[in-house]
């Protein structure tokens, strides 16, 4: 079925919209992946706010301007297909990994995380770092250690000049 040049306008303005969104914006390539398989993929990407999309590298590369994933431009060859996180990169990356690591036939060519360019091997590495939840909390507890030690250190200080004065009164006693 061929496209209308509207359809692909269509196509374009909402690829480019996606593009503008996406944290993570990861390529991959798809030769032997079924629709079942692909569908499967879509299903558990969007229970982690992440999107499985595939179109013609022609339309991906207009889609791609005025965005930061215009530095993947040299990498639209061959048959593409993009994955996009729009809040959580870790949690898709976990996700596309686990697929790729069950599906042989789905290869991961390289990302974009944040406007850096990334391989295969960095898109694997941010899979291995923990949730963003836990990120959080680990954050949470150095935060509130670094003042409570702060204030055990202070206080110190005054409890042990009124041990001194209290050893000073005994003496003179």
């Amino acid at each position: 079925m061929a496209l209308t040049r509207a359809k692909k306008e269509e196509l374009v303005k909402g690829l480019n919209e996606r593009f503008s969104r996406a944290v993570l914006v990861s390529l991959v390539e798809f030769p032997g992946l079924t629709v079942g398989e692909a569908n499967e993929l879509r299903a558990k990407l969007r229970d982690v706010n992440g999107e499985f999309k595939v179109a013609k590298n022609t339309l991906m590369k207009i889609a791609i301007k005025g965005t930061d994933c215009e530095l993947l431009d040299d990498m639209l060859t061959g048959p593409n297909a993009v994955v996009l996180a729009y809040e959580d990169p870790v949690a898709v990356a976990k996700v596309l990994i686990e697929f790729a690591e069950d599906h042989e036939v789905l290869k991961l060519k390289s990302g974009l995380l944040n406007g850096k360019v990334m391989d295969a091997e960095g898109l694997k590495a941010l899979a291995k770092l923990p949730s963003r939840e836990i990120l959080l909390a680990q954050l949470l507890s150095v935060m509130a250690a670094t003042p409570t030690g702060l204030v055990q250190a202070l206080s110190g200080i005054p409890r042990k000049l009124l041990y001194a004065l209290r050893a000073i009164e005994e003496q003179k006693q």
